[in-house]
């Protein structure tokens, strides 16, 4: 789904995760304020519990009132002894919109799990299953623009921040930040060392970001595991918004508010769009390419960003 799509486009400011396998857990995120839930059926299983998730996740998507949520199932990865029987079990179901898939490195393997999907989801869907990427591998990483365009199934890319930082060996342990030790230490005038933290996600967040947005397609970056700290929470996820993604991950409803606030365009900067916007189309009905607005040089580039901002206010409007 292409963002200039923009009656089209859908919400995952929030992007709840939930075990599939935890029937009250999966129902509290049914009633909760999330955009999107994701039921999972991988690393927050165990190996014994699968078989019961899957069969949480099939009967929880047949009975329970999502209202209007995006629905994702994250199955187990490809070539896992699970991802066959799961897909069979949930691409036919019609409430079901996506399936994640976990550890995602190489097309040809999603390019083989959009066959299963094709063979498995038969007629009983209003539109075709889509598959989401959860990008959380150094190798995943690497082939990210690849696996973009690995299917025309694939409608989002996300972050794996916590496999991804093992995957790399960064010494952190917390989902979601930088190591402690991972800070540019330089003398400035004066004898003076100054210590500045650097951000371990800042190059990876990028890069998926670019590759969903040059196949229009959703980002969507990695839950902040400290879920009792809703000031962590907030910061890293206006962090996300401000470089451009769709939504975040959380792992507990007490992460929704801060998360889908920081993803909201404020009454302020949906007010300066607008200003935007009205001066642009007025420098055109002039033949000019650029005006002044609140003393800043305003050109196109800023006119695609002020319509993304009012779009963005306007969907969650709706």
């Amino acid at each position: 789904m292409r963002e200039s799509d923009q009656r089209g486009y859908r919400l995952t400011r929030t992007v709840l995760a939930v075990p599939a396998n935890r029937r009250r857990m999966v129902e509290s995120a049914a009633r909760s304020t999330a955009d999107a839930i994701f039921l999972d059926l991988e690393d927050a299983v165990p190996e014994t519990e699968k078989a019961d998730a899957l069969q949480g996740a099939s009967s929880a998507l047949q009975e329970l009132d999502w209202g209007d949520k995006t629905v994702l199932v994250r199955v187990n990865a490809y070539g896992s002894r699970f991802i066959e029987e799961e897909i069979r079990e949930l691409a036919p179901l019609a409430r079901l919109d996506s399936i994640i898939v976990p550890k995602a490195e190489r097309p040809e393997h999603i390019e083989a799990i959009a066959r299963a999907v094709h063979t498995a989801e038969g007629n009983t869907r209003r539109a075709p299953l889509a598959i989401d990427l959860l990008i959380e591998t150094a190798l995943g990483l690497v082939m990210v623009e690849s696996l973009a365009q690995s299917s025309a199934r694939v409608a989002a890319l996300h972050l794996g921040v916590g496999d991804f930082a093992g995957s790399i060996g960064a010494r952190s342990a917390e989902i979601g930040g930088s190591p402690d030790g991972y800070r540019q230490t330089s003398l400035s005038t004066g004898a003076r060392y100054v210590e500045t933290p650097l951000d371990l996600f800042a190059y990876p967040m990028m890069r998926v970001l670019v590759a969903a947005r040059a196949f229009g397609l959703r980002a969507i970056d990695g839950p902040c595991g400290t879920y009792r700290d809703l000031t962590l929470t907030r910061a890293w996820a206006e962090k996300a918004a401000a470089l451009g993604f769709d939504g975040k991950q959380v792992i507990h409803p007490s992460q929704i508010d801060a998360t889908r606030d920081a993803f909201t365009p404020s009454g302020e900067d949906l007010a300066f769009a607008a200003r935007v916007v009205d001066a642009m189309l007025q420098a055109e009905a002039t033949g000019r390419g650029a005006v002044s607005v609140d003393g800043k040089m305003i050109d196109y580039a800023n006119l695609r960003m002020a319509q993304r901002i009012l779009m963005l206010g306007a969907a969650g409007r709706r």
